[in-house]
């Protein structure tokens, strides 16, 4: 079969979105400079497009043109080594999917244990942030919102006092044993995370033991966040200004 062939048969099977490199076709070594030939003459067609060199994914369109691939395609080999996780997704498009924000941003956050240098993908910047609690499947939206909560400030487009507004009702919206859970993790963050977590806890639940977040916090220091009082009626306690 031609190279040609295998590759059009390869790429009319894979889902819109989807990122693939050279390996993802089983062309012999000798047929390497065939297979970047016929995707040049792919992306220049339209059928597909070029993410970064070696990268490529079929662009899903609609009535306002080419649609972004997802982050988790652009970065998914960042987020996962030998089956196991390393790291998860972050930042602006988590905010998005929390309701936090509605703007879409070209720089990708990503949470991890391993110490990482930013780097370019494409029209992409992608920045690692380190998360000092093990990373699983199970844990992954706790440190997502903990990351929301730390960054509350940074969230674009946003006020704080809203955006504390919608992560209190997502935490209401927790079990019992998640809100317990979500302590351990936030015990890991900075002061300030550790503060407002353990305010909307006070809030939500006050049968929720607090307790350990309380005692971590030099009882000297105030966090300004800026979070008015009708919608943090417990900042006082945590000092929250």
């Amino acid at each position: 079969m031609k190279v040609s062939d295998i590759v059009n048969n390869k790429i009319d099977r894979l889902r819109t979105g989807y990122i693939f490199t050279y390996d993802d076709f089983d062309i012999p070594v000798d047929k390497v400079d065939a297979l970047k030939k016929v995707l040049s003459r792919l992306v220049a067609s339209g059928k597909i497009a070029r993410l970064s060199k070696g990268q490529f994914y079929k662009p899903e369109r609609s009535e306002f043109g080419v649609l972004r691939p997802p982050e988790y395609q652009v970065v998914k080999d960042l987020l996962e080594e030998n089956n196991k996780i390393v790291g998860y997704l972050t930042g602006v498009s988590v905010y998005n999917k929390f309701g936090l924000t509605t703007q879409v941003s070209n720089t990708i956050l990503i949470g991890t244990n391993i110490d990482r240098k930013p780097r370019k993908r494409g029209k992409y910047s992608i920045r690692f942030v380190k998360q000092r609690n093990t990373i699983t499947n199970e844990n992954i939206e706790k440190l997502q919102l903990l990351d929301a909560i730390r960054f509350i400030k940074r969230i674009p487009d946003a006020n704080v006092s809203q955006s504390c507004f919608r992560i209190i009702s997502i935490i209401n919206k927790y079990s019992i044993a998640d809100q317990q859970s979500i302590i351990k993790y936030a015990l890991k963050y900075n002061p300030g995370t550790r503060a407002l977590l353990g305010a909307i806890l006070d809030q939500v639940n006050n049968s929720i033991k607090t307790e350990s977040l309380y005692s971590s916090l030099n009882p000297a220091t105030e966090f300004k966040i800026g979070i008015t009082d009708d919608v943090l009626i417990t900042k006082e306690k945590w000092r929250i200004v």
